[in-house]
């Protein structure tokens, strides 16, 4: 049987003939899961051979990644703020630049209590549930139209010790039915902000197996920040406030957006590349 380090190498360069970025790493972090070991511990068991069971699995996962499958739909698990969180294909993976956003609500809110806040398309839960985790005294309505999604967010909930702090609803943001007239004192949401367009150029990763409802408004790109921005102004208290997760180079029309249902302060937050990644603005 191959040794750790052969099986490694070897599947280094099957990915990397298949034009898998960062090859060893993926190889690596998918043989840790078949051991159940960090990817760390590889280094220490170079020379230990894997039995048959635990070949078959990570072949399974290696044919899997060099079809374009994400790495974490195959791990079935992704860290998100120092937490972890469950993720599978009915949900949108998170990304690092989302973190952002999460970030800057807590930072401007850390010193309030009783909070009321709205996370509209929470997919896998990890905006509503970081909020819930680290502004503890806040309560928490996550909602999206999925089903499926809402039983990932639901689990991952339970995972992080916030199941009693977050109220999941399934509802739509196109439809009518959202009772918290006035009575919200924080919107927030990472809309799909991908136009139609963008959307047919993507890494064949997003374009194939991540959720298209979760991606594209299959229009402009503008179409959620509009209908949110839209239901907020009647949703939040006055001077609540909303924020936005948004695309390179969006950031100006969804300021515009904003001032047209009545939002001062607009403000942005720059991410890690230093790219316009969060807008928020208060009611006035």
């Amino acid at each position: 049987m191959p040794t750790v380090l052969e099986i490694i190498n070897l599947s280094n360069d099957y990915l990397k003939n298949k034009g898998i970025d960062s090859p060893r790493i993926n190889a690596e972090l998918l043989l840790a899961k078949v051991l159940n070991c960090k990817r760390l511990d590889l280094y220490l068991s170079f020379d230990r051979p894997l039995v048959e069971s635990e070949l078959t699995l990570y072949r399974a996962f290696i044919k899997r990644r060099s079809k374009n499958e994400p790495l974490q739909y195959i791990v079935g698990s992704v860290e998100f703020y120092g937490l972890e969180f469950v993720v599978n294909s009915s949900v949108l993976i998170p990304r690092q630049e989302t973190e952002i956003l999460v970030e800057s609500i807590i930072t401007a809110n850390n010193d309030r209590g009783n909070l009321k806040i709205l996370d509209i398309g929470t997919g896998s839960g990890i905006i509503a549930i970081c909020l819930a985790k680290y502004l503890n005294q806040a309560q928490v309505f996550a909602l999206d139209s999925s089903a499926d999604a809402l039983k990932v967010a639901k689990g991952n909930a339970i995972v992080n010790g916030v199941e009693e702090n977050i109220n999941f609803i399934r509802q739509d943001i196109n439809i009518d039915g959202i009772n918290f007239v006035n009575d919200i004192d924080i919107v927030v949401s990472n809309p799909p902000y991908i136009s139609n367009e963008e959307y047919s150029k993507l890494q064949p990763e997003l374009r194939m197996y991540e959720p298209r409802i979760a991606l594209t408004d299959d229009s402009d790109g503008f179409s959620f920040f509009k209908t949110i921005s839209q239901k907020a102004s009647k949703l939040l208290k006055n001077h609540g406030k909303i924020y936005f997760e948004v695309s390179q180079g969006q950031y100006q029309q969804v300021e515009e957006i904003l001032k047209l249902e009545n939002f001062i302060n607009i403000n942005i937050y720059k991410d890690y590349l230093n790219i316009e990644r969060v807008v928020y603005g208060e009611l006035n």
